[in-house]
């Protein structure tokens, strides 16, 4: 009997949605995976922290006494960075943290995300239109309450907002728009809830490039 391929969960009742078997059925890689997952964390980092040197901070014109004769060690500023207030010696300077990650390996690491998931059958389809005008927490819960295992992950696509609203106050619930969802958050989630237009709008982003 031929292999049915990888499946999705409804989150309503029962039946599952059949899966593109050329992106959830990717073998793990393990380095691309940490290497694509450690790029998009680095590159969330703002890269602000700065301090002054010594030619930055104001004062210090003038030796604070004269070279000799005083019994002191010769001092030429008071903004030197042995002083109270004045420079800081190799500290942090502006920096960007990003790291190129190839296109390849980007979309590699997006399908072996999700084909664990799919191996784990922890992807469930929700109905987003079903939740109509109105949001509710108390169905989004009931939705849940007997298919999630530790964190969910909740991905929607445009127009979707009602079904945001009624999943984001449930506790350990992370609720995202498909184009902000990377590996990193695929990896942290134990459960995958997405919608059926987000399904499509990842497929498309992990789906192989065509060989010219």
């Amino acid at each position: 009997m031929a292999d049915p391929g990888p499946t999705a969960r409804r989150l309503e009742g029962q039946g599952t949605v059949s899966l593109p078997a050329e992106i959830f059925s990717e073998p793990f890689h393990n380095a691309i995976v940490y290497e694509a997952a450690r790029a998009e964390l680095l590159a969330r980092r703002r890269g602000t922290a700065a301090t002054r040197t010594r030619a930055q901070v104001s004062g210090g014109g003038a030796k604070p006494w004269r070279q000799k004769g005083t019994g002191r060690a010769r001092a030429g500023s008071i903004r030197s960075p042995i002083w109270a207030g004045g420079g800081t010696v190799f500290g942090p300077s502006p920096r960007h943290y990003i790291l190129k990650v190839n296109r390849k390996a980007r979309r590699a690491a997006l399908r072996s995300a999700l084909s664990v998931h799919a191996e784990r059958e922890t992807i469930h389809v929700v109905d987003a239109p079903g939740f109509g005008d109105t949001p509710s927490t108390s169905k989004a819960a009931e939705l849940l309450s007997t298919h999630r295992g530790g964190s969910v992950l909740v991905a929607l696509a445009d127009d979707e907002l009602t079904a945001a609203k009624s999943f984001r106050n449930l506790s350990r619930v992370i609720v995202l728009h498909v184009d902000d969802i990377g590996v990193a958050e695929l990896v942290r989630a134990a459960t995958l809830v997405i919608s059926r237009s987000a399904l499509d709008n990842l497929t498309a982003r992990a789906r192989k490039e065509a060989k010219a």
